[in-house]
């Protein structure tokens, strides 16, 4: 004998808890993730990036060892935690760009969000620029975060603009 259906639950009932709840997490993941790299550029600055271990960061952030590996791979991953965020909020203002926007307004305006990032904190970023000047490793790491940028902005820009159109005189195509 079939069994009588079970009302459906509306989307917006059904996400709206876990939208909150996943929230609160994203949030909290956050706050952990700037604590420990506040914690790793502190020990970075009085004891040199060499001298520290992952160990110290986790005891100076007052958490475990195996917390800060929930968050970072490594104490060199820690002297960037906001770079993937703020490559995701770059794509997100060149995926909303209004069609009539022409594509070097929608770049520049991305450009300003990764700006934020480093204007955020500007003891942190200029701390962070020392220890790249000075340790090898965490400069190729920086060269390569900012290569990422370049790439999304460079794929943008020649996503729309068209090499055919330059025959016409057009030369929005050297531009990307």
């Amino acid at each position: 004998m079939p069994q009588p259906a079970k009302p459906a639950r509306s989307k917006a009932t059904s996400d709206a808890p876990e939208s909150a709840a996943g929230s609160r997490a994203a949030a909290q993941r956050l706050k952990m993730r700037r604590e420990l790299a506040a914690a790793a550029m502190e020990l970075f600055a009085t004891k040199g990036y060499e001298a520290t271990t992952v160990d110290e960061i986790a005891a100076t952030a007052g958490v475990a060892r195996r917390t800060f590996f929930r968050h970072f791979r490594s104490k060199e991953e820690a002297i960037f935690p906001d770079h993937d965020d703020t490559l995701v909020r770059a794509e997100a203002v060149l995926n909303a760009a209004p069609p009539h926007e022409h594509p070097l307004d929608t770049v520049c305006r991305g450009i300003k969000e990764v700006m934020r990032m480093y204007a955020a904190s500007p003891a942190v970023s200029v701390e962070r620029y020392r220890l790249t000047r000075e340790v090898p490793t965490l400069r190729e790491r920086e060269i390569a975060s900012v290569a990422r940028y370049e790439r999304l902005f460079t794929r943008y820009l020649l996503g729309h603009f068209d090499e055919r159109d330059h025959h016409d005189g057009n030369d929005d195509p050297l531009l990307a």
